[in-house]
């Protein structure tokens, strides 16, 4: 069975490993493009777009994929949206691999927002010390807050940083420690961290280092998940693979 795994994550790598020389299974791992040097999988892999809905199901029909896992990124909403319209179209088994979401524990001092503009307006008109951990795509949104000064973090210099006038921005991959996030946190002086809930261990020490300090936390929650079954460890979606392969 041709399987295709819609990745970028460290799930679809995971997903990735445990797959490769899997007896009848025909793997084949889809990156999105936006890191711009993925380490190379144990299987075949492309990397870049499908141009759309139309662009995916054209993939699908002429790879004569049987089944599809989306293990993109929690807030990946569009790719997710595409994947389930163009599965449903087909008539393609789908299901999501995805990481639990964070959840707040005693102590923690949390904002939920829908979306980064309601996470701009949740900062206030005071100046603050800001420590954004929301990736690159999205910095631009908090053009609408000067006032502010932001440290960013991010995995590659982004396009939008510019946009910001008053920032620090500082490159780096997790996992992170929790001391080191600590000693971030007092270093820059930080007076509240905005992060996506994008679950997983390897930037979570934010926040127990925010939690250490009393530092506020404005939590962007994900998008409304797709009407597919989701899994959230690597033996409950090699099951589903398993229940999928077709009949000897």
């Amino acid at each position: 069975m041709r399987l295709l795994i819609l990745g970028g994550t460290t799930e679809a790598s995971a997903l990735a490993r445990a797959v490769a020389g899997c007896a009848d299974l025909d793997p084949i791992l889809s990156f999105a493009g936006r890191t711009r040097n993925p380490v190379a999988p144990p299987i075949p892999f492309r990397t870049g777009g499908f141009g759309g809905v139309d662009g995916l199901k054209a993939y699908l029909a002429e790879n004569a994929v049987g089944a599809v896992i989306d293990a993109t990124h929690p807030f990946a909403a569009q790719m997710s949206a595409n994947a389930a319209r163009a599965c449903r179209d087909l008539a393609l088994p789908l299901a999501m691999f995805t990481r639990a979401p964070w959840r707040a524990v005693e102590g923690d001092r949390w904002t939920p927002v829908a979306d980064m503009a309601e996470a701009v307006r949740a900062l206030g008109e005071t100046p603050r010390r800001v420590f954004l951990t929301v990736g690159g795509l999205q910095l631009s949104a908090f053009a609408a807050a000067p006032r502010h000064h932001y440290v960013v973090r991010t995995i590659e210099p982004p396009d939008a940083i510019a946009a910001l006038p008053d920032h620090r921005l500082m490159l780096a991959r997790g996992p992170f420690t929790i001391d080191d996030e600590v000693v971030l946190l007092r270093d820059h002086q930080i007076e509240i961290l905005v992060t996506k809930n994008s679950g997983g261990d390897a930037t979570a020490p934010k926040l127990a280092a925010a939690r250490t300090l009393g530092v506020e936390v404005i939590m962007v929650e994900r998008p409304k998940p797709e009407d597919v079954p989701a899994f959230e460890t690597l033996d409950a979606i090699m099951a589903w693979i398993e229940d999928h392969r077709p009949a000897p």
